[in-house]
């Protein structure tokens, strides 16, 4: 309690007086603060709902890759299994294809090639009958010639042909030198312009069938002098 006999202090006075103003200022600036809050306390969720609405977004869309593991994990193995069929019959279909187009093209070369076989097979047999021939046993008429000329024939449409001619040029080709001699100007089977190495005898023929020689001619051969 002041003692009203005290002096009056004029500072203390004036500090008194300056100091309800003070408060005063402070409580308004408390209040307006509070108005202030409250009014962006009542915009704060307008301005963060396009924030809550991207999390969402970001929620409901799935990470990559997600969609595609849920997809493979729906699929069937009925599914699966047919589309593992369907690739092994468009395999085995294709290699098909590559087979059948060998097949069509080395046909005809393995036809030729079975058909000179046969006919390579049966070279004694015309060796045999060619000696026959030399020594006079298949004279005109017999039975044994009629065969022989029909067998003739017959592999000569087969495309069988004899090579190795007593007269023709030598050539390495078809004809296999085993002898070489001296040559006779008096023998009219022998070509009087002849400038080559020249077959003069013939000691076994040789065969032909199309581009394959089966057996080259075997000669004795001379040069013209």
């Amino acid at each position: 309690m002041t003692d009203p006999n005290q002096p009056i202090d004029p500072e203390v006075t004036a500090d008194a007086q300056a100091r309800p103003a003070t408060d005063q200022g402070a409580e308004e600036q408390v209040v307006e603060a509070e108005v202030v809050d409250e009014d962006a306390a009542a915009a704060a969720p307008e301005s963060a709902t396009p924030a809550d609405g991207a999390t969402g977004a970001d929620e409901a869309t799935p990470a990559p890759g997600e969609g595609e593991a849920a997809g493979d994990a729906e699929v069937h193995p009925d599914t699966a299994r047919a589309d593992q069929l369907q690739d092994d019959y468009l395999r085995l279909q294709a290699e098909y294809v590559n087979y059948k187009r060998r097949v069509d093209r080395d046909l005809p070369v393995h036809k030729t090639r079975a058909a000179h076989d046969v006919l390579e097979s049966l070279l004694p047999v015309l060796d045999e009958i060619h000696l026959a021939e030399q020594h006079g046993d298949l004279p005109e008429g017999s039975p044994f010639r009629a065969i022989a000329d029909k067998l003739e024939q017959v592999l000569t449409k087969q495309g069988l042909e004899r090579v190795g001619v007593k007269g023709e040029v030598f050539d390495p080709n078809v004809h296999e030198a085993l002898m070489h001699g001296a040559w006779d100007a008096s023998d009219p089977e022998l070509p009087s312009d002849a400038t080559a190495t020249t077959v003069v005898t013939v000691l076994q023929p040789g065969y032909r069938a199309g581009e394959r020689v089966l057996r080259a001619a075997r000669v004795a051969v001379a040069d013209p002098s």
